[in-house]
């Protein structure tokens, strides 16, 4: 077995032969120890402190005063498939929620090429109970999560600013949406049904289109094939994405359903993808998992 360095505090680590840092702390505990590290490590941190440019939104909906904003102005956000490029010259990435990579990716090519209207974007997305944490909670005990569906931070969640500031992004104007997620009976795994009206002229078909031709050639985003509906089971484990489009009864408008692993695309595998760009390793890096189904 190779060995393996001892488990050290921050306060007693060497960095200065040190290449890279996941940071991996809870929300509002990274910041300063981002700021104490010497320069020089590419850093990737999955916590939300340095994911919303703004720092005052940061403060607005984490309740604390973010305690280093001339670091924000440098951190990069992490949507691998949508920021390659910056990311690769990135010393700092600011890893993405879990609702914000299921959501961002299947909404972003479609707005950027305007062909889904900026109001009335409803997103009805569900996550595996690993989404809520480790942490010790009466919520998260088996009795009370099993055998049910909770929804969840209704009208309030976190990850709302994340998702407006990547659509705003794309359109290059304010977007803003209605988002619900819920809570259900099942370790891991997250599908995002988004419900869209089309813009004028738009087909379903310019849709599919879209959306296959901005990830063909993509290893990790997949857009089915046409009425075939993604599954979180068929994503377990992996750091795919899964994701297709269909027309709703209501003319118009299209329903667009995406599925990851919370823990890999949501967490993790995404951090590993942004770490192997930014130090030049194959992106695809100890990432080939294939999902766990059956």
């Amino acid at each position: 077995m190779q060995d393996l360095p001892d488990m050290v505090a921050i306060k007693d680590a060497d960095f200065s032969d040190v290449d890279a840092v996941f940071c991996c702390l809870p929300h509002g505990t990274t910041q300063e120890v981002i700021k104490g590290l010497p320069k020089g490590p590419k850093i990737v941190d999955l916590s939300a402190d340095f994911r919303l440019r703004n720092v005052d939104e940061y403060e607005k909906w984490y309740g604390q005063p973010h305690r280093a904003a001339e670091l924000q102005k440098e951190a990069i956000y992490g949507l691998t498939e949508v920021s390659r490029e910056e990311i690769k010259n990135a010393w700092l990435v600011a890893n993405p929620g879990c609702y914000p990579t299921s959501i961002q990716l299947p909404l972003v090519p479609l707005i950027k090429e305007r062909l889904i209207s900026l109001e009335n974007i409803i997103i009805d997305a569900k996550s595996g109970v690993s989404g809520a944490g480790r942490g010790a909670k009466e919520a998260n005990l088996y009795t009370e999560v099993s055998e049910g569906i909770h929804a969840y931070g209704i009208t309030n969640h976190r990850h709302v600013p994340e998702i407006e500031q990547g659509l705003s992004d794309a359109s290059q104007c304010k977007v803003t949406v209605s988002f619900t997620p819920h809570l259900m009976p099942m370790s891991r795994g997250m599908q995002s049904t988004i419900y869209v009206e089309m813009a004028q002229g738009v087909t379903i078909d310019d849709l599919y289109k879209q959306l296959a031709s901005t990830y063909e050639g993509e290893e990790f985003v997949k857009v089915l094939e046409k009425g075939a509906v993604p599954h979180t089971r068929n994503v377990r484990g992996s750091n795919y994405c899964f994701m297709n489009v269909f027309p709703d009864r209501i003319p118009g408008r299209a329903i667009i359903i995406s599925v990851i692993d919370n823990l890999v695309k949501g967490a993790s595998g995404q951090a590993l993808q942004n770490l192997n760009l930014m130090m030049g390793f194959p992106e695809n890096a100890g990432l080939q998992y294939q999902p766990l189904f059956p």
